[in-house]
């Protein structure tokens, strides 16, 4: 096997659709930031760095351990897993999430030196439930905690982590501006899980979609979208912001097509769901940002 196809396999395990979940929480952060008047671009470019390889090193972690936990058979609808596929070996795995950790916590090491000790708590406290989510005697994403864990790591902390960088406090508007960030990051978590529900049932995988069912998931769904078209209207109405910060509004005819969606397909199709939904995302977490800096 030559080192080209090797790089396309990690390229694979790493999963750059789900890339999203680690830009737009430092994009919406670093965007609160500069308008309330101080911005550094070094500490939001490592905090991007520091949050694109914890979302990597949670990604090969969740090939690992749904490998060895049975969790990835040949009936998965989602994307290729590498390890089950024989493409990465289980110690390949393990040595590339030791590396992704160290060299995030190094590079987190500028971040705390620049700031102060709150960023390596936090910086700690990500890596370890980056860990936890499926490693661990009580992992997370099989024990209907996953939703939790990616809303509060990957919008609340990731949010709020990011403007505290800036400004070393956190603040009611750097919290509200966290809300939509968790709830469209856990939506690709709810199509993920709603597709994988048999599946998940048969490996004792017992997510939210697999304790309470998919019409749970379909509402858990809308209500993340929903509170995210909600809460520009709430910066526009309660605080001083102008007519921009409405920007996201102009995404509800793509917040629609989700919702019919995910009332309609099924199995592979729902891939398609996924997809939308990470970048949707992505497009949400932009609009908002330029709305938030305007």
């Amino acid at each position: 096997m030559n080192s080209f196809n090797k790089l396309n396999y990690w390229i694979l395990a790493s999963r750059p659709k789900t890339l999203a979940a680690a830009i737009v929480p430092v994009m919406v952060g670093s965007a609160l930031a500069i308008k309330q008047g101080k911005f550094f671009f070094s500490y939001s470019l490592i905090a991007l760095l520091c949050s694109i390889l914890i979302q990597i090193g949670t990604n090969f972690t969740n090939d690992l351990f749904d490998y060895l936990k049975g969790a990835d058979t040949k009936k998965r609808k989602g994307p290729l897993r590498v390890i089950s596929a024989g493409l990465i070996s289980v110690k390949e795995m393990k040595l590339g999430i030791i590396i992704v950790y160290v060299l995030t916590f190094i590079l987190g090491l500028y971040l705390v030196f620049s700031t102060d000790m709150v960023i390596l708590i936090i910086g700690i406290l990500s890596i370890v439930a980056g860990i936890l989510y499926t490693a661990g005697p009580y992992p997370l994403a099989y024990n209907g905690l996953g939703d939790l864990f990616v809303f509060i790591f990957f919008g609340i902390i990731g949010t709020m982590g990011t403007y505290y960088l800036h400004h070393q406090e956190f603040t009611i508007l750097s919290f509200l501006s966290s809300i939509p960030v968790g709830a469209l990051i856990t939506n690709i978590l709810i199509v993920n899980n709603y597709r994988d529900i048999e599946e998940d049932k048969l490996s004792g995988k017992k997510t939210l979609a697999v304790k309470f069912g998919k019409k749970f998931s379909r509402l858990e769904y809308i209500f993340f979208l929903s509170i995210s078209l909600l809460i520009p209207v709430v910066f526009y109405l309660l605080f001083d912001f102008n007519y921009a910060i409405l920007l996201p509004i102009l995404s509800i005819p793509i917040s629609i097509k989700l919702i019919n969606m995910i009332f309609k397909y099924q199995g592979e199709e729902l891939n398609k769901t996924l997809e939308l939904s990470a970048k949707y995302s992505a497009l949400y977490g932009l609009l908002f940002s330029i709305g938030l800096v305007l």
